[in-house]
């Protein structure tokens, strides 16, 4: 497991990386967590920790550029009923659910990618017969009719 990354925000807005002594744009510390990374920022006056302030401003920058972050459902929602029980979704679940929708995505993404790798290397003809081997066949282990065989 890599270690969490340390930067420092003061009261000018900037950030500063502790590790490669400079100072960092929002973009630049959303590129470090779209590496893997984790990271923290502390109030260099307060000594707070700010990451969760932070990385709201980075979404809510990129949900900008976009024009949307959330349906306007959902905002009423979060507005409505602010604290109470949607903080404890948000900690709860949101989480756990993205978590595994990813998980799912990469998955199908692998299995995919699998079936067509498997698909690449059976165009080939069967040594003896003569005859072109049916795409699907491995996948369901038996031998398939290919289209030559269905017309007689």
């Amino acid at each position: 497991m890599t270690a969490v990354v340390i930067y420092k925000k003061y009261a000018n807005r900037r950030i500063y990386d502790t590790h490669s002594s400079r100072y960092v744009t929002l973009e630049e510390l959303a590129d470090v967590i779209r590496q893997g990374r984790e990271v923290q920022i502390i109030d260099a006056k307060t000594k707070d920790d700010v990451t969760a302030f932070v990385l709201t401003q980075i979404v809510l920058e990129q949900a900008k550029r976009k024009n949307a972050l959330l349906p306007s459902p959902v905002l009423h929602l979060i507005i409505r009923y602010g604290d109470n029980v949607l903080l404890d979704f948000f900690e709860t679940y949101l989480q756990q659910i993205v978590h595994n929708y990813i998980q799912y995505k990469r998955s199908v993404d692998d299995q995919f990618q699998r079936w067509l790798d498997l698909g690449m290397g059976l165009s080939t003809r069967n040594p003896g017969e003569g005859t072109e081997l049916n795409p699907f066949a491995a996948l369901f282990g038996r031998s398939l009719p290919t289209d030559s065989e269905d017309d007689r």
